[in-house]
């Protein structure tokens, strides 16, 4: 039994970049770099797919900060409940 290839993140976008240019097949390209044709098209799909997040970068990066703000208001709200609850708890 074989063991299963690992590819670099450079190695799938190169290969990806060439099967978006058109220049060649992609049983071509397959060949070339030694993979599988079907790969060579999902990694297309992923480039394609994943494009338009290059251009969001910076929005992420404020949308983590919120979300993570907002995660430490949730948790002082449930430390809050939690100590009420212990109060009732005691008080009945």
């Amino acid at each position: 039994m074989s063991k299963r290839r690992t590819h670099s993140p450079e190695f799938k976008a190169r290969v990806a970049m060439e099967a978006i240019s058109g220049r060649k097949t992609l049983q071509e390209i397959a060949a070339n770099h030694g993979i599988h044709p079907i790969q060579v098209s999902q990694w297309k799909r992923q480039l394609l797919d994943g494009a338009s997040e290059l251009f969001t970068r910076g929005k992420k990066s404020t949308d983590k900060e919120e979300s993570q703000a907002k995660e430490a208001e949730l948790f002082q709200q449930i430390g809050k409940l939690q100590m009420e609850l212990e109060w009732l708890k005691k008080k009945s």
